[in-house]
């Protein structure tokens, strides 16, 4: 479980210490911004792949204490925002976005905020926040509070540093896209910022997702529908 506790934190700590904030600026003018981009996302991988495995590792341990279970209820709630994950994940990593890396060209279009973007400006973080919620309904041991809250809590703040980042190197041609869009999704539809277009999400994301999440379900059904 020691391994487990260090990689959830390596892995936080290295979201929320490093990207978006002055420190990745003292490391961008060491290497530049795509040797930074580069090493990061190395490091973010090392870190991913090495909190899964210490998870694996940890999982049924005699330290991975119990403190809830599925019942009926979750496992509903977690299958519904299950499919609202991927409903936001798939679209959001194939939708152009300058919150994206490599991907500020993006607010030089005449409309930048186009399809899922009109929703919310990080539809992949917010995939990512229902799907680790969604595990932590059904899955209540200490293993999974490490490693789906390290996620969750990730998700949840990373559209601030996000945009902060951008703020600062974009300065008010960040301001403007910014007003016009929002984080929390539909909040800048029901202000009146911005419209509801379906149609610009593109009907094969949306496929797309609804067969992506029917295929983990299929695979992945003990999680998915708790069947645990």
């Amino acid at each position: 479980m020691t391994a487990l506790a260090t990689a959830a934190l390596v892995f936080v700590l290295l979201h929320l210490l490093i990207s978006g904030t002055p420190l990745r600026q003292a490391i961008v003018r060491l290497v530049t911004e795509p040797g930074f981009s580069v090493l990061f996302s190395l490091a973010s991988l090392a870190s991913l792949v090495w909190l899964g495995f210490a998870f694996k590792d940890a999982r049924g341990s005699a330290a991975d204490h119990a403190f809830w279970g599925p019942t009926s209820l979750t496992r509903e709630i977690a299958l519904g925002l299950q499919a609202i994950a991927f409903l936001f994940i798939v679209p959001g990593l194939t939708t152009p976005t300058p919150t994206a890396v490599g991907q500020l060209a993006v607010l030089d279009r005449f409309e930048p905020a186009r399809g899922m973007i009109r929703i919310t400006r990080h539809p992949f973080l917010w995939g990512v926040t229902f799907w680790a919620i969604a595990h932590l309904l059904v899955q209540g041991k200490l293993s999974d509070f490490l490693l789906f809250g390290s996620l969750l809590l990730v998700a949840v703040v990373g559209p601030f540093s996000i945009d902060a980042k951008r703020r600062r190197q974009l300065g008010d041609k960040w301001l403007v896209f910014q007003d016009r869009t929002s984080n929390v999704p539909f909040a800048a539809i029901l202000a009146g910022q911005q419209s509801l277009r379906l149609g610009e999400i593109g009907w094969w994301r949306i496929l797309a997702a609804v067969v992506v999440y029917i295929g983990v379900a299929t695979v992945h059904g003990g999680v998915v529908f708790g069947g645990l």
